[in-house]
């Protein structure tokens, strides 16, 4: 026991700050977790009205094609073949605020909204495959090691590298955001990922887990650290003037989505934790399949009312979509609509750019800023011709859990670690100069700031990702520190 022990708002000691409830350790988060509930709905009211995070951002309109068939494993509308949906789109950066440099070194935001038939279908993703924890309990506490420090105000690597390195699942995701893809060139030439796993239901009732992999047409590139720095100084605004310039001038940026699909059995035996976000599933194991080809064509009119109002949650959901065991999207299913109904108001979806183009036939009424008018009856079960639930058409993806309830992580499987797919990144993907250019990267960011006991922390970190690169990076920071009279 100890005597500077963590407590909720209201004083009591707190059972856990890294793990959530949960039936047993692999099943669902329990609404009974007060305190993961507490530290989402706080973190969702630190900051009004920005983001948070997420903040700085542009996006655009568009329509999303299908082109090839899936749907054996989906019945989706939006995914049935020949279909073409309109869409809007968003990008962003996390850590930085609305006012930030688009060029920081940071993950993309990616987020999705189709205006299907059967409602609205939102993907909430980065530019990245993986995410740097694998429990919401986490979250909130790593977004806030990535800004400012509360005495200074100044954004702090010490900070950064202090979380990271405490938090040894973030390995993957460290390597990726420190390698070539931390600054793309544009959001044009970045692809974008789920990184959350989900689930299709088809026709039959068959239920598959997918990965969503939004492929850029116009090739991946990516700025140098040298570069960003210079156009973060420069031209803080590149990235959304690209963007907008580029359908201005009939430059239409496309990217065409590809799925891993698991058959539902899968899972329970597959060497990886299908549903932890810090892995990917090897292509040799799961295959890309096509499925369509987003196109952006439209410019916003009014960014406000389009872009910094358009709100993106991954409950948002259609027949045939669906959540998975992961606990963070699981999370995030309350987290983002809850940052919404505080930034937005509780009418956030009769906003223009969240309204779906179906009727609606909600039993919500009233709050703040509502404009569309309700009919009685206005409550269920009712004898007056209200709107009655139907199961069939919803087609909700189930799946089934128990155990006990506990505080831990994941269980572990033959192949799970915090290090393996990390290390198979620099190792296997990235060739001498993505290696040479991912060293390079690390030196300069820990050389500007890390301090001992963090430092040493550091090359452990690396070392134990790949050991030649954990010396070669050791080596040019004590070089850079030495040289600085460190």
């Amino acid at each position: 026991m100890t005597d500077k022990y963590a407590t909720t708002d209201n004083g009591a000691p707190v059972p856990s700050v890294e793990h959530s409830l949960t039936v047993g350790p692999d099943g669902p988060i329990l609404l009974q977790d007060h305190y993961l509930i507490e530290q989402m709905a706080n973190f969702n009211r630190e900051r009004i009205p920005e983001r948070q995070p997420h903040a700085k951002g542009g996006g655009a309109f568009g329509h999303f094609e299908v082109t090839s068939d899936v749907s054996q494993y989906t019945r989706a509308a939006v995914f049935q073949p020949g279909t073409r949906t309109e869409m809007v789109a968003r990008f962003s950066t996390v850590a930085g605020e609305r006012g930030s440099p688009d060029t920081w070194r940071d993950p993309r935001g990616f987020a999705l909204k189709f205006y299907t038939s059967e409602g609205n279908f939102d993907l909430v993703g980065n530019n990245t495959p993986v995410f740097f924890i694998r429990d919401p309990m986490k979250f909130q506490n790593f977004i806030r090691s990535q800004k400012r420090l509360q005495s200074s105000n100044l954004r702090d690597h010490h900070m950064q590298w202090d979380f990271w390195t405490l938090v040894p699942e973030s390995a993957h995701q460290v390597a990726w955001l420190m390698g070539d893809r931390g600054i793309p060139k544009t959001w044009r030439h970045m692809n974008g990922y789920s990184s959350h796993t989900y689930s299709w239901l088809n026709a039959a009732g068959e239920m598959f887990w997918v990965k969503y992999h939004f492929k850029t047409d116009q090739g991946i590139e990516f700025l140098t650290q040298e570069s960003g720095d210079e156009l973060a100084g420069s031209d803080g605004d590149a990235h959304q003037r690209d963007l907008y310039e580029s359908i201005e001038n009939g430059d239409f940026p496309s990217w065409t989505l590809q799925v891993q699909i698991m058959p539902f059995e899968d899972a329970k035996t597959y060497r990886f934790n299908p549903f932890d976000l810090t892995k990917v599933w090897p292509h040799s194991d799961y295959p890309l399949h096509e499925v369509g080809r987003m196109t952006l064509d439209h410019n916003v009119t009014d960014y406000h009312a389009e872009i910094e109002q358009a709100a993106f949650e991954p409950n948002n959901v259609v027949p045939g979509t669906g959540l998975s065991p992961d606990k963070m999207l699981l999370a995030r299913g309350f987290s983002y609509s809850d940052a919404h109904r505080h930034r937005l108001g509780v009418n956030y979806k009769q906003i223009p750019v969240n309204t779906p183009k179906v009727d609606v036939r909600s039993y919500s009424k009233d709050g703040a800023m509502r404009i569309r008018n309700v009919t009685d009856p206005v409550y269920a079960p009712n004898s007056m011709g209200g709107p009655q639930a139907d199961p069939l058409r919803a087609a909700e993806v189930h799946w089934a859990s128990d155990g006990d309830m506990v505080r831990t992580a994941y269980s572990l499987r033959s192949k799970d670690d915090d290090w393996g797919q990390a290390g198979t990144l620099v190792r296997e993907v990235l060739d001498d100069a993505a290696r040479d250019r991912l060293a390079h990267n690390v030196i300069g960011h820990v050389s500007k700031g890390v301090r001992e006991p963090v430092l040493s922390r550091v090359f452990e970190y690396w070392r134990a990702i790949d050991a030649d690169l954990g010396k070669k990076i050791e080596e040019g920071v004590r070089a850079n520190l030495n040289g600085n009279g460190g």
